[in-house]
This record gives C-alpha cells, structure tokens and sequence, in this order.
C-alpha cells in the first residue's frame, strides 16, 4: 500500500511536467501555473485524509475504519489518473491530474497505521520498513515510466501502471492488512512482566 500510494508522488515529481509537455503539448510557461494545482491537491488531500480519518474515530471509535477508509479511498482516486488519457482539454486533465494526486495525499494516513500495529519493541525497524517500501516506489516508478515511454513514445502505458499500482495498493489495504491492531511478539509479555 505505502510503495502504491509513493508510486503516485513519485511520478508527480519525476515525470508529470515531461507528461504535461510531451503528450499534451503544453508550453513550458503555461505549464509552470498547471504544474502547482495537483501539488496543492495532495496538499489538500492530506489535510482532509487526517481530518476525516479523525472524525471517524471519535464517533465510530473503530480503528479499522477510521484509518483505512480514507487510505482505501485515497488510493482509489490516485487511481483515476488513467482518466487523463481520456480528456481533452487542458484544464481537464490538470483536473484530473489534481484529484488524483489529493487521493494519494489522502494515502499519507498510512503513516498513522504504524504505531497501532507495530509491536512496542519493533516500532523503528516498523517504520524503517514502511518507509522503505515507499523507497522503493522512488527508484522502481521512474523506471518503469522512463522504460514505457522510451518503448512507446507515449505516457498511456505510465498512467495506466501509475492507476493499476493504486488499486493495487488498495487492496493490499483491505485483503493483505487485516485487522489494525498491535502485532504482539511472544517475547512481549515477558518483557512487559520483567519491567513491572
């Protein structure tokens, strides 16, 4: 879920202007007021993912639902960049571009899961490994992006990896996740008995 959510970021940082360009024909000027939109979507997206997230919490009081909805539905939206593809004005597509982006700021919330699941002793190597995944997402998304259109000469295959990967990680939130609650190791009980 996070490297599908950072997979979505990391296009927007790598090669959203070349998109913008090469196969919508911007100019460069007009690109550089586009270009920040999505950029304060995402922003937006965070901002709201926490907010709700919250909100739910308080009035449901289930974890499971108030951390992974707005995950699950945040991925789904990075998902509709592929609608990109099939919109022909300009404003269009950085309206799509925009929404798309502000469901993977939505995604950010998956940085609230680690404390509920990490086992107590274990909390930075569970961290280490969340961001690491995301990491990986930063070298593997270029990639295949870079590899599509240098084989292509067209983004339709970056988009639609950049959508599958989305709705990939929404279902490693729903199927693979399970329920959010601390992972306790056998060694815990011990500790926690020899502390007391």
């Amino acid at each position: 879920g996070q490297f599908a959510g950072n997979s979505t970021v990391v296009f927007f940082l790598t090669w959203f202007p070349t998109y913008l360009v090469t196969e919508r024909h911007m100019a460069w000027l007009k690109i550089g007021f586009f270009a920040i939109l999505p950029f304060l979507g995402a922003s937006a997206g965070v901002l709201f993912g926490g907010w709700v997230s919250d909100l739910l919490l308080r009035r449901t009081g289930n974890v499971n639902l108030s951390r992974k909805l707005p995950i699950i539905t945040g991925l789904l939206l990075s998902a509709c960049i592929v609608v990109a593809l099939y919109v022909q004005s300009d404003t269009a597509v950085i309206a799509v571009l925009s929404l798309a982006f502000f469901g993977q700021g939505m995604g950010g919330l998956g940085w609230s899961i680690i404390p509920d699941i990490a086992p107590k002793r274990l909390m930075g190597l569970t961290g280490g490994i969340f961001n690491f995944t995301a990491n990986i997402a930063g070298i593997v998304t270029p990639i295949v992006i870079g590899a599509i259109v240098s084989l292509t000469g067209s983004f339709y295959w970056g988009l639609m990896f950049i959508g599958a990967v989305a709705i990939l990680g929404a279902a490693s939130y729903i199927f693979i996740l399970g329920d959010i609650k601390r992972i306790e190791l056998p060694d815990d009980h011990n500790v926690a008995r020899k502390a007391a």
